[in-house]
């Protein structure tokens, strides 16, 4: 099986002169996913928790709504030069049999490219079978204040690489439930909404994302079609999340460091100490 780390050797420059070290580094390979024994995609990927990889992001395309559709995930016989398996092709079986091969073709990640923000918002609302905008979700703003500490505390590899982006799903009241690590945003996004579908718990009401990076529009698609009401970053949100996240009535939190936070949609959301959580 891969690993979420490799070893290497690296040279240490410094005031002591140039010092030979062994340095660990985020493991990055591809994963090829097939529906059904049909190619889909492939994505690349740290190792490491591939089955939730591949139900996230099934969620995230609107290809699965619930883990009753998901009947089984398995990996292929994808092999290297030795023959040995590389553990790199996840084959996905849905219920009915196949997805028609259209869906294949025109992802809803992909499809948004060269299309104008209008039409990315409405697919996006085509998809999605939550309506985040009713969900009463309200949280104070001393426990979003608490959430990025909790969330770094859990990130084990990073610890160990520095190279790895984070997602961690949260309760109203800041409990982590689940954190997921990855060299790319949206892996670390789809490992922990293909967590909460393989445990049964989506529609994701009533819980927050929170992301280590910036939020795009691919991540506040994703939090949505989980069901998600409020997103939170470390970092800037780009315009066409913010327009998604308006259209959708989802909470989008930018800049989420220390004690502060830039609230870009969905403000009344956020509670303070004095009006109750």
């Amino acid at each position: 099986m891969a690993r979420a780390t490799v070893r290497r050797r690296v040279v240490r420059l410094g005031e002591a002169g140039p010092r030979t070290r062994p340095d660990a580094l985020a493991a990055e390979e591809p994963l090829e996913i097939r529906l059904g024994g049909d190619p889909l995609t492939v994505t690349m990927r740290t190792p490491g928790h591939d089955f939730d990889l591949v139900a996230g992001f099934l969620v995230g395309e609107g290809l699965v709504h619930g883990a009753d559709q998901l009947t089984s995930l398995r990996y292929c016989a994808g092999t290297d030069a030795e023959g040995a398996n590389t553990y790199n092709v996840v084959d996905a079986a849905v219920r009915g049999g196949r997805i028609p091969l259209s869906a294949h073709r025109n992802l809803l990640t992909t499809s948004a490219c060269g299309l104008c923000g209008r039409d990315t918002v409405d697919a996006v609302r085509t998809h999605s079978r939550w309506k985040v905008d009713e969900d009463a979700l309200t949280v104070d703003q001393e426990v979003l204040y608490a959430l990025p500490d909790r969330l770094r505390a859990a990130q084990r590899t990073f610890d160990s690489t520095g190279g790895l982006h984070a997602a961690g799903l949260f309760d109203a009241r800041g409990e982590l439930l689940c954190i997921r690590e990855d060299v790319g945003r949206h892996n670390a996004v789809d490992k922990v909404v293909g967590w909460a579908l393989r445990e049964g718990l989506l529609p994701l009401t009533g819980h927050l994302l929170l992301v280590s990076g910036r939020a795009s529009f691919e991540l506040t698609q994703k939090a949505a079609l989980a069901g998600v009401p409020l997103l939170a970053a470390v970092s800037a949100p780009s315009s066409l999340a913010v327009d998604l996240a308006e259209e959708l009535g989802l909470t989008l939190v930018g800049f989420l460091r220390g004690r502060s936070a830039n609230v870009y949609a969905r403000a009344d959301r956020i509670t303070t100490g004095a009006a109750g959580g």
